[in-house]
């Protein structure tokens, strides 16, 4: 959910069940709100999209993870044609590779795609500010932020996504019509849910 500008909070904690009803509530408000990619200042290099749209079959990405497993993700080309061109790019250039999941929310989300992760500590303030150097518009869509469903994290300003990813871990429905959802994880959400606060990508492959 877009809002004031909001740092990037390092949170590995396991959540537990109950607690107020209230308490859970203002917990996933303030999740939404870290939602961003970093300070608000971290992608402000002018907007450099593939304005391509390719049409056609949806593509297909593997992300294998370095401790085993892999994640199939269904990419939707037809709802957010330059996110899923961008995604692929990047793919491709393998860089995704090596690098390691930055933020794990419970219940809400697995974050990765800052290229600082690959080096930086973990609890840097600047973890979660990093991207591939230029920024893409929004392409809101009817696609609801369903379990297992794909999204770009972006800083305060809508077209300000780059590389960084998120996958639901649960439904948010707040989330939609303000971030851009582009695929859904077609197999291995077991796979997901395991995932911690730096665990490492070995890679990312697209199958067209």
């Amino acid at each position: 959910m877009s809002g004031p500008p909001c740092r990037y909070v390092y949170n590995h904690r396991t959540s537990r069940p109950g607690g107020l009803r209230m308490t859970r509530i203002l917990l996933v408000w303030l999740g939404a709100l870290a939602l961003v990619v970093g300070p608000a200042f971290a992608q402000d290099k002018p907007a450099t999209p593939a304005d391509q749209k390719p049409a056609g079959k949806s593509p297909t990405a593997i992300i294998t993870m370095e401790k085993g497993g892999e994640i199939v993700l269904e990419l939707w080309r037809q709802d957010a044609p330059r996110h899923v061109e961008n995604f692929m790019k990047l793919a491709s250039q393998k860089f995704y590779d090596g690098q390691r999941v930055h933020r794990v929310e419970p219940n809400f989300v697995v974050q990765f795609g800052d290229p600082q992760s690959k080096t930086l500590p973990l609890n840097d303030p600047k973890m979660g500010s990093g991207g591939p150097g230029y920024t893409i518009k929004a392409e809101f869509n009817k696609r609801s932020f369903d379990r297992g469903v794909l999204g770009m994290a972006r800083a305060d300003d809508p077209n300000s996504a780059g590389s960084q990813v998120y996958i639901m871990l649960g439904p948010a429905h707040f989330l939609n019509g303000k971030y851009t959802a582009f695929g859904r994880v077609a197999s291995g959400m077991g796979v997901v849910e395991q995932i911690h606060v730096g665990d490492r990508i070995k890679s990312i492959k697209i199958v067209n």
